[in-house]
Formats: C-alpha cells, sequence, structure tokens
C-alpha cells in the first residue's frame, strides 16, 4: 500500500454552474484549488484527474431512464423533466450539464479505484460529495450522487465493509437511500435536525431496512444553534465506536462547509477550526481502523464560497496529504489577490477563526439527559448500538 495521496482535480469541474443566481457558485472550487496551490499543497499530494463516469459506472446507482433525462436536459435545459428533479429552483438544468456531473463523479470513482489497488493511501475530491442525487432523480443541486458511485464500485471491485461519514449540514440522504438494505455499507450522517433543515430526513429511528440492513444507517440529528463544542461533542460520542467496530476496509467521508456560522443556508454555529478538528478525526480513524488508511475525503456543500469553503477545504487536503495547515499561518497575499480578482471581495487572511484548539466534554465524562444535544446523542444510541451489539 503506497502512502501517497492523491488530489483528484480537472479544471472542467467548475463547469459544474446553475447560473449566476445559484448558491452554489463554481468560484469555490477555483478559490479552494488557489489557496491549495498558495500552500504548496499541489506538491505534497499528487494532482491527477479522473475520466468521466460512463453510463455503465452511473448504473451503479442511478436508473438508466434518470441518466438518459439528464444527457437530453444537459442537450437543450428547456427541454428539462421536472419529473427527475431537473429544471428546478435547486436543480436548474444547463448546457453540458451532464458532462459536468460526470465528470465529478469520475473523479471520485477513480480515486476509490486507486485506494482500492493500493496506488495511494489517501484521497481528496473536494468537488464532490454531491450527497443528495436519487437513485432516479436530482435534488438538492446534486445530479449525480459520486459519494455513493464510489462506494458501489468499491463493492463492484470486491469490497465487503465500506463506511460513510457525513458531516455536511444537511442529511446524506442519497447514499443513505442507495445502501438501505445493504450490511456492507455502514453509513452515518450528523446534521441539522430535519425539523429545521432540508430535507426533512435523518431521524435517528432511521436505521437501516429490516433484516440484513438493519443498523446499517446511523442518523444524529443536531439541534439548530449547535456550535463547535456540541459538534465536536456528538462527532466524538457516535461516529469512532461505530467505525472502531464495524472495521471498514475503505473509510470515505463527506465534508461539508455549511456547518459553519457565516453560512447563508443552515443553522448550526460550527468554525472552521472545530471543521478542521473533525477533518483530523476522520484521517486519525482511517489510520487506526481502516487496512492501509484507505480514506477517500469529498466535499459537499458550503455556501460561504470565500471566506470558509476554500479554507475548510485546503485544511482538508493538506491533512490527508500528511502536510496540515497551521491554523495560525497568515494566507498568502497571492491567494487574496485571486479573490478580489474573482469576486471583488476580501479574502480573510488567516487559516483559524480564532478558535484553535477547539475544546469540548467527552460523552464518556457523562451526559445531561435535560440538555438538548445530549438528548439528541442518546437518541442516536439508542436507535442504533443495540442493533450493533453496542452498548447504548
Amino acid at each position: 500500500m503506497s502512502g501517497r495521496a492523491l488530489l483528484m482535480w480537472d479544471e472542467a469541474v467548475t463547469g459544474y454552474d446553475f447560473g449566476p443566481e445559484h448558491p452554489m457558485d463554481p468560484v469555490r472550487l477555483a478559490l479552494t484549488m488557489g489557496l491549495v496551490r498558495a500552500y504548496g499543497l499541489d506538491g505534497k499530494a499528487e494532482v491527477t484527474a479522473a475520466k468521466p463516469a460512463g453510463d455503465s459506472t452511473l448504473r451503479l446507482v442511478h436508473r438508466e431512464d434518470y441518466v438518459a433525462a439528464v444527457r437530453a436536459a444537459s442537450a437543450d435545459p428547456r427541454s428539462a423533466d421536472q419529473s427527475y428533479g431537473l429544471g428546478t429552483v435547486d436543480d436548474p438544468a444547463f448546457a453540458g450539464m451532464h458532462e459536468a456531473s460526470a465528470l465529478i463523479a469520475g473523479q471520485s470513482v477513480g480515486a476509490a479505484e486507486a485506494l482500492w489497488r493500493g496506488e495511494a493511501a489517501h484521497a481528496v475530491n473536494f468537488a464532490g460529495g454531491l450527497h443528495h442525487a436519487m437513485p432516479g432523480a436530482a435534488a438538492g443541486f446534486c445530479i449525480y450522487n459520486d459519494a455513493s458511485l464510489a462506494i458501489a464500485r468499491l463493492l463492484e471491485l470486491g469490497a465487503e465493509r465500506v463506511a460513510y461519514v457525513d458531516v455536511d449540514v444537511h442529511h446524506g440522504d442519497g447514499v443513505q437511500a442507495a445502501f438501505w438494505d445493504d450490511p456492507r455499507v455502514l453509513t452515518i450522517s450528523l446534521h441539522e435536525h430535519p425539523r429545521t433543515l432540508f430535507p426533512q430526513t435523518g431521524w435517528p429511528e432511521e436505521t437501516g431496512a429490516d433484516g440484513p440492513g438493519e443498523g446499517g444507517a446511523v442518523n444524529l440529528a443536531l439541534p439548530a444553534g449547535t456550535g463547535d463544542a456540541g459538534w465536536l461533542r456528538a462527532f466524538h460520542a457516535v461516529v469512532p465506536e461505530l467505525i472502531a467496530d464495524f472495521r471498514p476496509q475503505v473509510l470515505v467521508t463527506q465534508h461539508g462547509a455549511d456547518t459553519h456560522f457565516e453560512d447563508p443556508l443552515a443553522h448550526l454555529a460550527v468554525s472552521l477550526d472545530a471543521q478542521r478538528a473533525v477533518q483530523e478525526a476522520c484521517h486519525d480513524l482511517a489510520h487506526a481502523h481502516v487496512e492501509g488508511g484507505r480514506w477517500l475525503a469529498l466535499g459537499g456543500g458550503g455556501y460561504a464560497v470565500v471566506d470558509v469553503v476554500p479554507r475548510s477545504w485546503t485544511h482538508l487536503v493538506g491533512i490527508a496529504a500528511h502536510a496540515p495547515v497551521d491554523p495560525e499561518s497568515v494566507i498568502p497575499s497571492s491567494w487574496r489577490d485571486l479573490v478580489y480578482a474573482r469576486t471583488r471581495q476580501l479574502g480573510p487572511g488567516r487559516m483559524t477563526d480564532g478558535r484553535w484548539p477547539v475544546d469540548f466534554r467527552d460523552w464518556t465524562e457523562g451526559y445531561d439527559p435535560a440538555d438538548r444535544l445530549d438528548q439528541s446523542i442518546l437518541a442516536t444510541r439508542r436507535a442504533v448500538f443495540p442493533l450493533r451489539g453496542l452498548l447504548a
């Protein structure tokens, strides 16, 4: 097993563009890659590109009629069939949509293949993490579900245990749906409570299909307003124990940056520093519990496209490349010049929100049954842990 890290990148992924009024501005990808380069991380991770996912790969998860509908809308956006979730406010059709979506999916699938072959220990595709796409429909800014496709490809190659951990502010519903009844895949999602946020799923009682899939889905629904200490407490109260028990052959993680307190589309209050701490925790889990440390890290949501997303995912790349960026470091002026040239905004000056290191109270120190966050953690542990033979 090679110890190297891959950074999946093709400039054409910025063609995944729903239009100037849409919150998912592809400039976030260009600015992230610019910051990666400014810190020299493109010399620490091997920058490579994979081919777009072909139809046979897309059909590992997506229905043939849906892929055909995406192709048709891509060729003529005015013809988009809204019964497939295309041409909607969330997922406007645009010329080249199929090609851009298949390219992003191909990066995640290609990374998964490289990990399985032992060509790298870690891989990052921050353009990926499009976790809402369903087998037969687009949803939540997501056309093809690259995370599900990467996992499905690993299973096709012979993987018997793949764990998926999703810390985006929104529930990882599409990945959960794809593997709802498959005991080979453990999906874990930490997200804002479905009472207050799209897609209104991800309740703790959603634990997988009856029978072999039972206990294969884990959902931790966090109260709106949860901040750094609570978010880290919740992560460490649930994720490490499940990963240690499951012993995945590959760990796939999704790092949507929309948990941040500046994000305009959600209601958690997490800092960049806590996001970095969870990235480090995922890296440590891969080395502790996964053969060869196989870790595929994906991007996801994140709509504070200048202040938050590039810094968060640059930290992710640095951690995966075993060249972590010092949170206190001053961001190179060359990148801030790029930000201004592309957005006419002033970029942030440091790689921290001023909260590093982030402290939290570990679950093993006890809990308060009257605390809303602890109630959420308890609900998840009680719903899932006994199904997996663990103490709630």
